[in-house]
């Protein structure tokens, strides 16, 4: 029923110079033409399409043995309607209207009626305002950064500028998204799934280095946002989603299949709060990847939803104590029976724990470095083998795409992911020592990109403070 496998399953059928016909749901019949443009193949693809019916649990498939003449036509007779290669850059939309301001609300109507909008409003991505954008890369604009699954659309660096324009952002921000588009489309991450399942999946991006702070990238209160202080994470998210949608066509009910949305417009991009970091501990992009502390990098997850933790006590407890029953109350969280740990049960990750500056530098006074926080939460998540039988946990875990998940089948107890490694705790957050906040997630790998930063960066850097005031918290009321 996934249009991804049945867009794949064609691929080798097609390899072989075999005709292919799709059998599809009514429902991914837009779905399944996006996989098969996305795999280089006619969109018009042939399809025998049923209901929802024969395709669920202890269904009557019967209807579809008595379509047999359906699938011989698809086989026999089938032509495509389409006869020319599609556009590969298409001409600008112009827009005409009495005064920009009608011009603009024009422009807002006509990308929500041929589906390129989100639903708010979008700046115009004019020629002025996309070359004021690229003002923030030395990269060529036309060079191709990749291709967004599961419609194959190819995303240049002047792509990502107008989406980066139509979202509200500044040419400072260009940077960090390149990197972050980069790195969402790591072959590991397996985008292709992402964008088309019908799980609530979005990107999570975390932003190290010096950069965070230059473009006023949140890592502290409020930084999943809303914050006007800091806008960056919501232009770059919002540009990222609007990628996704327009270049890899995850169009909600057309191109993905999620049945109840991302919940995020903006995805999550935000920083970690450097500065906080408890004596010792590294940053995400060098305890994942390597990187030099102060280097300016990315790390991308996929997120399927997330949790607000009271990790905290009362106030009748000892300091050790807090510390123990806090993680141990993160800890239950993260021991569900979710089958989308299988995802990246093998080589990806559980998910991200945020933990503000001050939890994390008291945890670390009282000896709980963050190897050895990791190592906590990953015994006392795991999950005893009776529960994951009785959830039908394992039948996933046997169906999964990686041979260690499989081979880790009847373990127990089972472990959310093969070692405390794989789980990934950054301190980030306000300074307040309530809450942890865990995005659980549906990643088959994580990516690391290195951010790139042009020669004028600099000048972009002091003319963005000129615009919208100085940085830092000097004139925070």
């Amino acid at each position: 029923a996934c249009a991804t496998a049945c867009g794949r399953a064609a691929a080798r059928i097609e390899s072989r110079n075999i005709p292919t016909v799709v059998l599809t749901r009514e429902d991914f019949v837009g779905v399944t033409r996006n996989a098969m443009a996305g795999l280089g193949f006619d969109q018009d693809v042939s399809m025998v399409v049923f209901p929802i019916d024969p395709f669920l649990v202890d269904s009557d498939i019967s209807p579809i043995g008595e379509a047999l003449q359906d699938f011989a036509d698809g086989l026999t007779t089938w032509k495509p309607a389409a006869n020319e290669i599609g556009v590969k850059s298409p001409p600008p939309v112009a827009i005409e209207a009495n005064g920009y301001e009608a011009a603009v609300d024009k422009m807002n109507r006509q990308f929500l009626i041929n589906t390129w909008g989100d639903g708010l409003p979008l700046n115009p991505p004019s020629v002025e305002r996309v070359d004021w954008i690229l003002s923030g890369t030395g990269m060529a604009r036309d060079e191709i950064i990749g291709k967004f699954m599961p419609r194959g659309g190819v995303a240049t660096v002047e792509t990502i500028a107008v989406s980066l324009a139509m979202a509200g952002g500044r040419p400072e921000y260009l940077p960090v998204l390149i990197a972050a588009v980069d790195g969402f489309l790591d072959p590991g991450l397996e985008h292709d799934k992402v964008q088309a399942t019908s799980g609530s999946t979005y990107p999570v991006i975390i932003v190290n280095g010096p950069i965070a702070d230059e473009i006023r990238l949140n890592s502290g209160f409020g930084l999943l946002g809303p914050d006007p202080q800091h806008p960056a994470g919501a232009s770059i998210g919002r540009a990222l989603r609007l990628l996704q949608q327009n270049v890899g066509g995850a169009l909600p009910g057309v191109g993905t299949m999620s049945i109840f949305g991302g919940m995020r417009y903006t995805n999550a991009v935000f920083a970690e709060d450097e500065a906080g970091l408890p004596d010792g501990w590294d940053t995400v992009a060098r305890t994942q990847f390597g990187f030099e502390n102060g280097e300016n990098a990315v790390t991308v997850v996929v997120a399927t939803g997330a949790s607000n933790i009271v990790r905290r006590g009362v106030g009748k407890e000892t300091a050790a104590v807090e510390a123990e029953q806090g993680l141990r109350r993160v800890a239950s969280y993260l021991a569900s029976s979710n089958p989308h740990y299988t995802w990246g049960h093998a080589e990806g990750t559980p998910g991200v724990l945020l933990m503000p500056r001050v939890v994390a530098r008291q945890m670390n006074n009282l000896g709980w470095d963050k190897a050895r926080i990791k190592k906590f939460l990953w015994e006392n998540s795991k999950i005893p083998w009776a529960e994951v039988e009785e959830s039908g946990l394992k039948q996933w875990i046997e169906a999964a795409p990686h041979p260690d998940t499989v081979a880790s089948s009847g373990e127990d107890p089972w472990a959310i992911c093969r070692k405390p490694e794989q789980l990934i705790l950054t301190v980030a957050g306000g300074e307040h020592p309530t809450h942890n906040f865990w995005m659980q997630a549906a990643s088959a790998q994580i990516a690391g990109r290195k951010i790139g930063l042009p020669e004028n960066w600099d000048a972009l850097i002091n003319t963005a403070d000129d615009e919208l005031g100085p940085r830092g918290e000097m004139c925070v009321i």
